[in-house]
């Protein structure tokens, strides 16, 4: 049943839910060719791997938001091939059956919120729409590397003059390296590709990015990364994914007992210290990393 609302004929041809499908999300056989006739993207200089970085949540301490207190970065790191040959192609498949064209940005605020291109007829049809969007997700093949920063207990250490952004930024960074290490491609280059938030922030950015990569690391190494600054209006599939996984870390990291299928979707994604065998355990301290870290958790 339709959302009674008053709209022209053209706005209601923009509400989300009232057209059938015209391509399957997942095209396995298709896939299946793509990635075989792929070429090796080893031989080079370049890693397999590259990775797209979004970030949940205000990096600001002066002014602190009570009910969301914290600042999340996520880091998706997606096989080069897996994501030309897969990711891009299924996440397009979704932008047509749903927008009828692949130009629509996925931001998870919007789609929250329900503002912008995301209006859905009823409630039922943002369901099946979120619904489709874990789907992907948790068909992706990607690895998840994620740090929280708790404001309050961070300003609670006196460390007011810290980063958030900046201190979750080393920590994924670190970790990002010992991941590429057991790939064997530490020894290429990978790039790390960011939203731009605005001059001065990203001109800040890329100085504590270099500074980390150039040595200022728990490692006490030069790390083989070059950040790349894409515009908002970029359409990126890997910074939309990583838009949309950020927030639910920070939820489940604020009310771990509430409900929470993205986040649960998540846990199968982050590098933890078992490999493959350990997958969807074994990751905090690891591919999540929580600080100032509880007292009852371990140091790494």
């Amino acid at each position: 049943m339709k959302k009674h609302a008053t709209t022209s004929p053209n706005d209601e041809a923009k509400l989300i839910g009232d057209e059938p499908e015209q391509f399957s999300l997942f095209n396995d056989d298709e896939i299946a060719r793509i990635e075989k006739e792929a070429s090796p993207v080893s031989a080079g200089r370049f890693s397999d791997f590259i990775v797209y970085v979004d970030e949940s949540g205000d990096h600001g301490m002066q002014t602190i938001d009570q009910n969301y207190p914290v600042f999340v970065l996520a880091f998706c790191v997606f096989y080069k091939s897996h994501y030309a040959g897969k990711v891009m192609s299924t996440l397009g498949r979704f932008k047509f059956n749903h927008f009828g064209h692949d130009h629509v940005v996925l931001h998870e605020h919007e789609i929250r919120k329900e503002t912008g291109s995301f209006k859905f007829i009823n409630r039922q049809s943002k369901i099946e729409f979120i619904g489709q969007l874990t789907s992907i997700i948790e068909a992706s093949n990607f690895i998840l590397i994620s740090s929280v920063i708790d404001k309050l207990r961070l300003r609670g250490k006196d460390e007011l003059a810290s980063n958030p952004y900046h201190l979750a930024l080393g920590f994924c960074l670190e970790t990002l390296y010992e991941f590429l290490q057991e790939k064997n491609q530490d020894g290429k280059m990978t790039h790390v590709v960011v939203e731009c938030r605005g001059p001065k922030e990203d001109k800040d950015l890329d100085l504590e990015f270099r500074r980390v990569c150039d040595g200022a690391n728990r490692l006490g190494r030069s790390l083989p990364f070059e950040i790349v600054f894409a515009d908002k209006k970029t359409n990126s599939p890997g910074l939309q994914l990583a838009d949309l996984v950020a927030r639910p870390i920070g939820l489940n990291v604020l009310r771990p007992s509430q409900a929470n299928r993205a986040f649960e979707v998540l846990t199968k994604k982050f590098f933890c210290s078992g490999g493959r065998e350990n997958v969807g355990e074994g990751f905090e301290s690891w591919g999540l990393k929580i600080y100032p870290s509880l007292e009852s958790e371990r140091p790494r």
